[in-house]
């Protein structure tokens, strides 16, 4: 229970006050205020049905004052509302990501896995996937269904596609995922771990046209600094023959596109440090929650109101009846 104007039920402290203030002007008097019409009753009983009016007269008041606080019975029922964020992830499948720099797996195994980590990290945003090598491809439209999502992570591998590295190509395909999705902010996060090589479409016209639709673009490069470990071609065995290459990373132009857009560019040169920057994005890129709460009552004020009319129809029998005030 609850009380719609709960301040008024101070007003029950003034009741003790007025029996105080009462029995101090009553001391005061001589004689007999109050006069039973049975004579032959005791003084206990006739103190009592002396009190009787004035006692009714309170509980009349203090349930009048109840009511007028205005008591009401109900529950309260929340609802989240939240406008999620439009997020396309664009991961790099070229040849080169099978490079073992990564401990205690390759760039695109370490690069899905904390994918799917990010993706699991959100709640109620709407998420896409493309995958690019020398062209792009949409493997899932912007959704909410994250086991879809989590799925196609799973199934990236080298080889999907012609080999190459067509980043405007794969950020020119986000957009066009992106610029039609719902919601106020939209969020590309673009992986590679190359030089854009393959494509038509210019990464900087791509990113200029990305930032006019309102779309921000994190790029992070992956790949250790230095040398590593790159696969070359199949050995008679079927297995993968590494040599050590350097590490080629065009870190200048994935700095343009993520400043031209309002986004920032990361390196990761390790398993932790891509984990590092994942967590980054996710606290950066929050979801707008608003929280309503909707009450119902039943207001009750009807029962202290009749029990205080009660109450007061007693007071005047008792009055009229067995106590009698006499001059």
């Amino acid at each position: 229970m609850s009380f719609a104007r709960p301040l008024l039920l101070l007003a029950l402290g003034l009741l003790p006050l007025w029996w105080w203030l009462r029995a101090k002007r009553l001391a005061r008097l001589s004689g007999t205020q109050m006069s039973d019409v049975r004579p032959a009753a005791g003084a206990a009983e006739r103190l009592w049905v002396a009190r009787l009016p004035v006692t009714l007269r309170s509980a009349c008041l203090g349930a009048w004052i109840i009511a007028a606080a205005g008591p009401r019975i109900g529950a309260a029922r929340s609802e989240t509302r939240s406008e999620g964020i439009s997020i396309v992830l664009a991961v790099d499948i070229s040849g080169s990501m099978q490079a073992e720099d990564f401990a205690p797996a390759n760039r695109i195994d370490v690069a899905k896995q904390t994918a799917i980590e990010f993706v699991r990290a959100r709640t109620s945003d709407r998420i896409g996937l493309v995958a690019f090598a020398g062209q792009a491809l949409t493997q899932v439209p912007i959704t909410t269904d994250y086991a879809v999502l989590e799925q196609a992570l799973r199934e990236l591998h080298p080889g999907m596609l012609e080999d190459g590295t067509a980043i405007g190509t794969a950020i020119g395909t986000a957009a066009n995922r992106l610029r039609r999705a719902p919601g106020k902010s939209k969020v590309l996060v673009l992986l590679t771990d190359g030089v854009n090589n393959k494509g038509t479409v210019d990464p900087r016209t791509a990113g200029e046209a990305a930032a006019t639709f309102g779309i921000k673009i994190y790029t992070i490069g992956i790949g250790t600094r230095g040398q590593a470990p790159m696969p070359t071609e199949y050995g008679a065995d079927g297995q993968l023959r590494y040599e050590m290459r350097p590490v080629e990373i065009d870190e200048q132009l994935l700095t343009e596109i993520a400043s031209m857009t309002g986004g920032r560019y990361y390196r990761a040169t390790d398993t932790q440090s891509l984990r590092h920057i994942f967590e980054e994005i996710n606290r950066l890129e929050k979801t707008e929650v608003e929280q309503v709460v909707y009450r119902r009552f039943d207001e009750a004020y009807r029962v202290p109101l009749a029990l205080g009319l009660v109450a007061l129809a007693l007071e005047i029998v008792v009055a009229g009846t067995f106590a009698v005030r006499v001059p």
